[in-house]
């Protein structure tokens, strides 16, 4: 860390102290809140990037993604704003290493103390990808180490909102860092939370081998192996690596997303059950080696992208082309043999198909849901598979220790010596008693809940009792829950803040207004509104005048103008249900009588002006013709309201138009 030669203020409040770090986008620096007397992290945009419009707008959106998240291992986004035309966030500052500096310091680490960083990384990508945020550039330079061993994930600067209406980055842009890229990442395709599973695995990998999984002269030699290559045996790298261990690391980075993890909340479970001395869930290693490869390459291939290399024949055998000096008829003579190769398998497999080969050996998959392990391995031998592998998950239907599926799924086409995997039920999810903790610290809470196998989360609010002290908590003592639920903590802090005003702002003035207020923005939302205008602030929790724990989060709704409602078609309804109906719409009706009626129709709407189905405001006024004959030849009871002339002919008349939809 250096100190800072030119000290320097952003807008009024926050002064640099000294250079944390230097980073592709920004600089990270200590700086001391005036306001609140306190140190925090300051983002800084590079001076020559503030002017780009598109590099300002995407760290805007890492300082309002991050602001959404709070959880106990991600650090918090306190402020964020411009001063002088530079761009700035204001961050937790964390009094501790990156996990990259310890790799550097002590190479690889304990099985257990990487179990423990691992799950509290997943722990935090999970909580992350629920609220709809994909961090994009997990590596060890963005997982901060505190002194007393808490873990926090940092820098969503890359992150993108999942459910944003719009991209920040072009079709195949790639974003991240090589060494930690997804396969994904590194083709430019579009990322899913799976990407960080990934990234997150090879995290893991480095911190149990000392050393990243692949290595390169350049960024686009270690991207290209991520895709292209199977990862080293970690085992081979570090013999003392537990298999369990070495299971969960291989599923993480399984080259396709689909064998991954499915979620980070599935990793994190599993790092516990490592953790913990329990089976998990992951596979073996050597299976899932070969998941990690991704889709098999067809029958003709060529080899390092150079179709002059090698040539892969149907059966296996790789030939290798003549030089240029050598006879041309060679280079014919292979590639009949490639061409016949190929008719070869062709021929194969339409026999096949037609039941002329191999029809002996093929079988239906049968089911073994429901058995012990055993006998549904002796199940499956008894009819020439074999069994490699194990999985482990919970259920709610199938015993411990019993089949819940098999790989291939029960019923499909099988071969006799073909492999099947077990999907073995570890029971339903065990559930534990909420233990009492209010009237605790928050530490010692946090720590009697953690060991029960439950995620505390902290909210601060503003109160009389000692500063620290467990207010309330959710659920309540003696509830059984889930192992692995969160358990809401309300912790008191003496100092409080007023929420200010924001109804009526625009989001940008709401922002600054939280942030000088030491609050920060929570989450928005969007709605209708015929009072505010499109962009204002048209409500906010907490309520202006409340008072919060410094640092709260306000959420506020924003307006997007008008509401529009699709008008109801209520042709054919009484004139009470039609006004009911429209009513419920916030739409207005007025009933217009007419005479004009056909048999059955009395007391009922003809048509409507607006049609069914037509967008109109909220308040809209619609008219119906509601068909009220007449009680004597040539006239009709008087009706408040408009009213249409009965005729007096005798002559027929056309009905109206009804309107359908």
């Amino acid at each position: 860390m250096q100190p800072v030669t030119t000290p320097r203020v952003f807008s009024g409040r926050y002064e640099l102290t000294h250079l944390v770090a230097r980073g592709g986008m920004a600089q990270v620096y200590r700086a001391r809140d005036r306001l609140l007397d306190r140190p925090v992290a300051l983002k800084v945009l590079f001076p020559e990037l503030s002017v780009d419009r598109a590099f300002v707008e995407r760290f805007r959106r890492e300082a309002q993604a991050a602001a959404n998240l709070s959880h106990p291992n991600i650090v918090p986004v306190f402020d964020w704003g411009e001063d002088g035309g530079t761009y700035y966030i204001v961050m937790e500052y964390i009094d501790g290493q990156p996990l990259s500096q310890a790799l550097r310091a002590g190479g690889p680490m304990p099985p257990a103390r990487v179990a423990h960083i691992g799950a509290r990384v997943a722990d935090a990508l999970a909580y992350a990808h629920r609220h709809g945020v994909v961090h994009r550039d997990v590596k060890p330079g963005n997982v901060l180490l505190t002194n007393d061993e808490q873990v926090k994930v940092t820098d969503f600067g890359i992150a993108r909102a999942v459910n944003t209406e719009e991209s920040l980055t072009q079709t195949g842009a790639v974003m991240g860092t090589a060494t930690y890229f997804s396969p994904e990442q590194a083709e430019g395709v579009g990322v899913d939370a799976r990407s960080d599973i990934y990234s997150l695995g090879v995290v893991l990998f480095e911190m149990v081998a000392g050393r990243p999984p692949f290595l390169g002269d350049s960024p686009v030699a270690v991207a290209s192996k991520h895709v292209r290559e199977r990862p080293p045996v970690l085992s081979d790298l570090n013999p003392t690596v537990p298999p369990p261990l070495e299971a969960i690391v291989a599923k993480a980075m399984a080259k396709s997303a689909d064998q991954r993890y499915q979620s980070a909340s599935d990793l994190r479970a599993d790092l516990q059950r490592f953790a913990e001395g329990r089976p998990v869930s992951a596979a073996d290693p050597a299976t899932l080696a070969i998941a990690a490869m991704g889709p098999a390459t067809g029958v003709l291939g060529a080899v390092s992208g150079n179709p002059t290399e090698a040539l892969l024949l149907g059966d296996g055998r790789r030939v290798t082309p003549p030089l240029e000096p050598e006879s041309h008829v060679g280079r014919w003579v292979l590639l009949l043999l490639a061409l016949l190769a190929i008719l070869g398998l062709v021929v194969y497999f339409v026999l096949q198909n037609l039941g002329y080969i191999g029809a002996s050996d093929k079988l239906t998959m049968p089911t073994v849901r429901g058995q012990p392990v055993a006998a549904a391995t002796s199940t499956l031998e008894a009819d020439g598979l074999v069994v490699t592998s194990k999985a482990r998950q919970p259920s709610t239907t199938v015993g411990s220790t019993d089949v819940i599926s098999t790989r291939p799924k029960a019923g499909s086409r099988a071969h006799k010596g073909e492999h099947v995997a077990l999907v073995v039920s570890t029971g339903a999810v065990p559930k534990v008693t909420v233990p009492t903790v209010k009237g605790k610290t928050y530490s010692r809470a946090t720590a009697t809940l953690s060991r029960k196998g439950l995620h505390p989360t902290e909210l601060l609010v503003a109160s009389t009792e000692k500063t620290g002290t467990v207010l309330t908590q959710t659920p309540p003592a003696g509830t059984r829950v889930k192992k692995g639920s969160t358990v809401t903590l309300k912790v008191s802090t003496q100092n409080s803040v007023v929420v200010p005003g924001l109804i009526g702002d625009t989001v940008a003035q709401a922002g600054s207004a939280l942030g000088a207020a030491g609050l920060a923005p929570g989450i928005l939302t969007k709605g209708c509104s015929s009072q505010y205008g499109t962009g204002i602030v048209m409500n906010q929790t907490p309520a202006g005048g409340t008072k919060v724990a410094p640092h709260a989060k306000v959420n506020f709704e924003q307006s997007t103008g008008p509401c529009n409602v699709s008008v109801h078609n209520v042709v054919g309804k009484s004139e009470t249900a039609a006004i009911a109906t429209l009513s419920s719409q916030g739409l207005k009706a007025v009933p217009v009588t007419t005479a004009t009626c056909v048999p059955g129709t009395s007391g009922k709407v003809l048509a409507q002006t607006p049609r069914g189905g037509t967008t109109v405001p909220t308040g809209s006024t619609v008219s119906i013709d509601v068909c009220k004959p007449p009680v004597a030849s040539g006239t009709t009871t008087p009706k408040p309201g408009h009213t249409k002339p009965v005729p007096t002919s005798n002559a027929v008349r056309t009905p109206p138009v009804t309107s359908k939809t």
